[in-house]
């Protein structure tokens, strides 16, 4: 009995073969060749393998996310010039009512743009004062008809604890972190760049300290 070489086989499992040949092969296989059968097999199963390999590639969302996070985090290595991020607003920066800073009120509104972003930020303290909530908003200052729609946006209260999130269809996102006191955003702007945004004592007092 004639048998095929591998060659063939990957062909075959290919579906690369003219139709004469390829019905030649499977008549052989149909046959009972059993070495035939299990070269035939094993090609099959690096086939399989290979088109499943795409399917283990992660989302270009969450790389874009860990893209940010790593630029956070201070280890990157690569030169790469982060966005310039200008304060707009800070509502902590603002003459407070009498009596309102007094009242227990922990909740602070910054406005930043870097550049094609205009990021509106609010943060908030839980009742129990062991969290912080962040909403936020993202705008595309080129686009205004748009939004910054589907951007990954990473929180972490720089002790370890990391919220990523993903803005919705009006830019916006929300998270909460345990309050360290601090609060770092970031996200992968225009042309893969980093925006960082660190908020040192981000309400005005760190946890344990005078409220």
């Amino acid at each position: 009995m004639k048998h095929f070489e591998n060659e063939e086989w990957i062909d075959f499992v290919n579906q690369t073969l003219t139709g004469a040949r390829r019905t030649e092969m499977q008549r052989h296989l149909d046959a009972g060749c059993s070495r035939c059968s299990a070269a035939a097999a094993i090609w099959q199963r690096v086939r399989m393998a290979g088109a499943a390999e795409h399917g283990y590639l992660p989302p270009d969302g969450a790389v874009r996310a860990i893209k940010a996070a790593f630029e956070a985090s201070g280890r990157s290595r690569r030169k790469r010039t982060a966005n310039v991020i200008e304060t707009l607003f800070d509502s902590f920066r603002q003459p407070a009512l009498a009596g309102a800073r007094a009242s227990g009120t922990r909740t602070r509104q910054v406005l930043y743009r870097a550049e094609p972003y205009q990021i509106d930020v609010q943060i908030e303290a839980t009742p129990s004062g062991k969290r912080l909530i962040i909403t936020g908003q993202v705008l595309d200052l080129l686009h205004a008809e748009t939004v910054g729609r589907e951007i990954p946006v990473v929180l972490s209260n720089g002790r370890g604890n990391v919220v990523r999130t993903v803005t919705n269809e009006h830019g916006e996102f929300e998270g909460v972190v345990e309050d360290s006191g601090d609060l770092e955003l970031s996200f992968v702007g225009a042309n893969y760049r980093p925006t960082v945004i660190t908020l040192r004592d981000a309400l005005g007092s760190k946890p344990g300290g005078a409220r």
